[in-house]
């Protein structure tokens, strides 16, 4: 008999977690303590947008797999392991991760956990969180396990990296929690999926270091964009290349913009943070310049603006194409493009933002910025097109009908996704980033 799931915390992951272990087969039950959000997620509505999630959510809510609720008890009477999947957001004034969702979570939980329950940690948490919560727990919980699993989603690929992941991570501390993991992932497990069996703090460090490591690369090639406008070099030809040493490849190699999100912002902090806690702060202070080199991208691309508008941003009319982090998602949090368009507005500009999903939550952000949602509409009369956001939508945009609608045809392509040639055989000034004779 296949065991029965509870999901604490039905934001991005914990939501996408419970719709897709539900279609794995397993009964699954969604708690929040958001009465709003639960009835939402009830009716088959998903509170926000991730391509697909919304035809999984309402098929098992339907064949009566998932339901929600804001009741700890019910939750823990309903399952006999438990998924832990709310936020840990930057603690307000620090660099560390805020972890009262963690355990207040866990602290509501455990009145009502059966003996032989197992809590399952996926969020995202500074090493040493796991004992914790074991430690807590073994207080008035003794015989209730834990163990923790990170998740490790994509924006925008979140139902197929959850159903069809390319490992599967466990920290636990006996073989009965183990196999307890074995049974709930058995439909993953079984299409030859890695499953990589370890402690506490391995699995917690597994998430940070990933995260650390794709934020580097990222840094890394933005860095060398930096180098090749200052030398006239080429840097997606540059990336092209070494993209080629199969030590290195090709992925995370994009220069632009650089990353924004959830996730690697705030993970790479609190990672710095936590280091520091442990007296290894020396190990990762080469994610502070990674940090600093991914934020110099957005104030380039802000000087580059004003150097192509003359000098002022006063009275000139821009359009940012882009206020998500990334694309075929509506998340606008620490978003590069966003916080471009935000910063040209407070210096005097006329910005305008469009985005094919993200107004309504950049708009919850920053209410007095001006959102358009149709793209040609937002192009009219601009003196400066900025592509923050890598959508399809703008990839594929005409560069002669959008010329029609602007003031003057000049555009930024910080994401180094257009073609050139094109856009300037429609008759635009066009510059990129780490491309300074693109």
């Amino acid at each position: 008999m296949n065991p029965r799931l509870s999901v604490i915390g039905t934001g991005y992951l914990g939501a996408t977690h419970a719709a897709c272990m539900a279609e794995l087969g397993f009964e699954v039950i969604g708690l929040d303590i958001s009465p709003a959000k639960v009835e939402l997620l009830t009716k088959g509505t998903v509170p926000f947008y991730e391509p697909g999630l919304d035809e999984v959510l309402a098929r098992n809510i339907a064949n009566g797999r998932l339901r929600f609720t804001t009741d700890f008890a019910e939750a823990a009477s309903h399952a006999d392991v438990h998924f832990i999947c709310v936020g840990t957001p930057q603690a307000a004034g620090a660099q560390k991760a805020d972890m009262s969702q963690v355990f207040g979570s866990v602290e509501q939980l455990a009145p009502h956990l059966s003996a032989d329950a197992l809590v399952v940690g996926k969020s995202t948490v500074p090493v040493g969180t796991a004992d914790e919560i074991a430690r807590r727990l073994a207080i008035t919980n003794p015989s209730v396990e834990v163990a923790w699993n990170p998740e490790f989603l994509r924006e925008g690929f979140a139902v197929n990296d959850t159903l069809h992941p390319d490992r599967l991570v466990v920290g636990v501390r006996s073989d009965r929690a183990e196999q307890r993991l074995r049974e709930v992932y058995a439909p993953i497990i079984n299409e030859g999926v890695p499953f990589l069996v370890m402690d506490f703090p391995t699995a917690e460090l597994v998430k940070v270091a990933a995260n650390s490591f794709l934020a580097t690369k990222i840094s890394f090639i933005n860095a060398m964009a930096e180098v090749c406008e200052a030398a006239g070099a080429d840097v997606t030809r540059l990336a092209e290349a070494i993209g080629y040493d199969p030590r290195i490849g090709n992925r995370f190699l994009a220069a632009g913009l650089g990353f924004g999100g959830g996730c690697l912002p705030k993970d790479i902090r609190a990672f710095m943070a936590r280091a520091g806690e442990l007296g290894a702060d020396e190990a990762l202070l080469f994610l502070r310049e990674v940090d600093q080199i991914n934020l110099r991208r957005r104030a380039h691309t802000v000087d580059l603006a004003r150097k192509m508008l003359d000098g002022s941003f006063i009275d000139k009319r821009i359009t940012v194409l882009g206020a998500s982090f990334k694309p075929d998602s509506d998340d606008v949090r620490d978003s590069p493009s966003l916080d471009v368009a935000v910063a040209m507005s407070n210096a005097g500009a006329d910005v305008v933002v469009h985005d094919p999903k993200g107004l309504e939550n950049a708009a919850r952000v920053y209410p007095h910025m001006v959102y358009n949602q149709d793209v040609m509409s937002a192009l009219q009369d601009a003196d400066l097109v900025v592509l923050g956001t890598e959508w399809r939508e703008y990839r594929e945009l005409d560069p002669v009908a959008a010329a029609a609608q602007v003031r003057v045809a000049r555009i930024i392509d910080g994401r180094n996704t257009l073609d050139p040639q094109m856009w300037r055989a429609a008759g635009w000034t066009y510059r990129a980033l780490g491309r300074p004779h693109a």
